[in-house]
């Protein structure tokens, strides 16, 4: 049984999810969200009739602050982490991910994200490609799927898969599926064969961390890596000409704009959107995949 908790950070609603599958031996979570909604998830687990020390094992996709900036709470009353093992040290060791954040998120880093501390190594299990754990009578299979980041993991449980970010974000029914392409990751090449890795795998539904459940997978993948190539390709000739980031912005908000416009979306659903899915990220976070193309050429 798979319940999809609603984080609703910054008091928004379906931009962060975190899943709860019940198991024979107890819950298991998928994704934490940040520090900063760990009240709404207890809250949400208490409703369920859990407490935070009952949760023993926590999978996450990456170590994105929106996905296990909660992580080390859990940690702390004994739970085993399972990730990419290229996340190990970061968790183990979060301040130069906490340094990195607090550059681009400066005073509104606390109210964004709360805070992230080490996890100690014995309770983070490094999982490898098509690694499977057993809990309960329910098995949870890892799928190494880089692209959005290097260390991403999306789990394959029961014929679903938990996609994190790789199967990008889709808010609403109407919605369409937007690639979050923060830096410092972005890799166009390894996202769109993470994207037909997932095709392959044939899933009845996806679990999107941002925002729920999808049941007609290969749709939704055909249609996430036509607009991922459409926002690389329109991004590129800025670049290429160096237009400052700042002056591209305010144009790929558009550029959005006019690709949700179709869906006719609520304001509640075109902001949660935006929290998802940052424009100015992904503006920089495919600025510095052109750059680093550019080196390897």
């Amino acid at each position: 049984m798979i319940k999809i908790i609603d984080l609703h950070f910054r008091q928004q609603k379906q931009a962060i999810a975190a899943f709860l599958v019940e198991t024979s031996v107890g819950p298991v979570l998928v994704e934490t969200g940040p520090h900063s909604t760990f009240h709404n998830l207890e809250v949400a687990l208490g409703n369920y009739g859990y407490k935070t020390m009952d949760i023993k094992h926590v999978f996450i996709t990456h170590i994105h602050l929106d996905h296990a900036g909660a992580a080390w709470v859990f940690a702390k009353h004994g739970a085993t982490i399972y990730l990419h093992p290229l996340g190990v040290p970061h968790l183990q060791n979060p301040e130069k991910l906490m340094t990195s954040a607090r550059r681009i998120y400066l005073d509104e880093m606390e109210i964004l994200w709360g805070d992230m501390q080490a996890i100690p190594a014995n309770q983070l299990r490094a999982m490898g490609n098509l690694e499977k754990v057993n809990i309960g009578g329910v098995g949870f299979r890892a799928l190494h799927t880089p692209g959005h980041a290097m260390h991403h993991v999306a789990w394959e449980v029961n014929g679903v898969a938990f996609t994190g970010d790789v199967a990008g974000v889709k808010i609403g029914d109407t919605g369409p599926v937007m690639p979050p392409c923060p830096p410092p990751d972005i890799n166009i090449e390894d996202w769109r064969a993470s994207l037909a890795f997932l095709r392959s795998r044939r899933f009845r539904s996806l679990y999107l961390t941002h925002f729920g459940e999808v049941t007609n997978p290969k749709a939704h993948l055909i249609e996430l890596e036509g607009r991922l190539q459409n926002w690389a390709n329109w991004i590129k000739p800025f670049w290429e000409t160096g237009t400052p980031m700042e002056d591209v912005v305010p144009q790929f908000k558009v550029y959005v704009e006019q690709q949700l416009a179709p869906a006719q979306l609520t304001e509640s659903e075109r902001n949660s959107y935006e929290l998802a899915n940052p424009a100015d990220m992904s503006v920089a976070g495919l600025f510095r995949y052109w750059t680093k193309q550019a080196k390897q050429a």
